[in-house]
């Protein structure tokens, strides 16, 4: 049984980022909320915004040349105001952050158990004998074998499925009350992608954390989230359950994403592909359906001037009016209520 308990609660975050003299929107007025012991997964393309969502939680950008506004409310403050000495209290203590990529994130010259005892030094109480201990106990709990061996081993001796779990490891040693996984399973293989996916789900169910899972995987989404929210250029364009996402989808970019996923009982042997690709930072339109140029076949006065999210039914928001009739090219008709 889901909890309906909130702990994390997003209002109209907008992370710009400066180039040369002007400031451009990643992060364009997105709002969201995670309950606990749920899987929120963020899903689209490569340059929509996920990642730099996921930093904006935990603060993570140079505010030399980034701007964060918007409200993101932890334990009743908002972390967007809060100063550096108190992120860093909650950072790894209360939110725990899995990276993409483990090599570049983990220290090349500390030993892995030095890496996962930071964290307990910082935030625990624990002597250093019984922060020692609990270094063993985290890389068993996280499936590395012979802990003793890896603790004393630097990252570049340890496989990418190891490094990840090592990641995981440092991400929980404090038993956060939420978990952001960026990409976890990038560059692993199947079998891999699968341990790590259960072990997330494992300790998520230990204690009952709530997990933003970001990643590009559908398949992926399909197997753990509970609830999706699709990003396109910056701007969350759905949000759905898991299951009312991929058996009743409505925006015309979440009907492509899926669409473009290869299917064994599909008799054409083309791969779908989406037309055209996410628009770069500086050129990014701050008015009309930003998806629009993908989709010429629709005519311009089938989208909103000034897309909104629209709650269709409950619990499922889409972007625009435009997937009200929305086709795919070489079909006819759209797609109505």
């Amino acid at each position: 049984m889901k909890s309906s308990n909130e702990i994390l609660k997003i209002n109209h975050l907008r992370t710009s980022f400066r180039i040369k003299d002007s400031y451009y929107d990643a992060v364009d007025d997105v709002s969201l909320s995670l309950k606990e012991n749920e899987v929120l997964a963020i899903v689209g393309e490569s340059g929509c915004g996920k990642s730099t969502l996921a930093t904006s939680i935990v603060g993570l950008h140079n505010p030399l040349n980034t701007k964060v506004t918007g409200e993101i409310l932890y334990n009743g403050s908002n972390i967007v105001k809060l100063k550096e000495d108190d992120l860093n209290k909650i950072r790894g203590n209360d939110i725990g952050f899995i990276f993409q990529d483990p090599l570049s994130a983990l220290n090349p010259l500390m030993r892995i158990g030095d890496q996962i005892e930071e964290s307990l030094f910082f935030h625990t109480k624990l002597d250093e004998q019984q922060r020692k201990k609990r270094v063993l106990e985290l890389l068993d709990q996280v499936g590395i074998i012979n802990p003793k061996r890896v603790a004393r081993q630097f990252s570049h001796q340890l496989s990418g499925g190891m490094r990840q779990r090592v990641m995981i490891a440092i991400a929980i040693a404090c038993k956060p009350k939420i978990m952001i996984a960026d990409e976890p399973t990038t560059a692993l293989d199947v079998t891999i992608q699968a341990q790590i996916l259960d072990l997330l789900l494992d300790l998520q169910a230990e204690t009952n954390a709530g997990i933003i899972l970001i990643t590009h995987d559908l398949g992926v989404v399909a197997e753990v989230a509970d609830r999706v929210a699709v990003m396109y250029a910056g701007q969350i364009i759905e949000i759905a359950s898991v299951q009312e996402l991929f058996n009743n989808p409505k925006h015309p970019y979440t009907r492509s994403l899926l669409n473009s996923i290869p299917q064994v009982e599909r008799e054409s042997e083309k791969l779908e592909v989406i037309q055209g690709i996410v628009p770069t930072l500086t050129k990014l339109s701050k008015h009309g359906c930003r998806f629009s140029p993908r989709i010429p076949w629709i005519d311009e006065s089938k989208h909103e001037k000034e897309p909104q999210l629209h709650e269709i039914s409950p619990g499922h928001f889409v972007r625009c009016t435009c997937w009200k009739n929305f086709h795919f090219d070489g079909e006819k008709g759209g797609s109505h209520l």
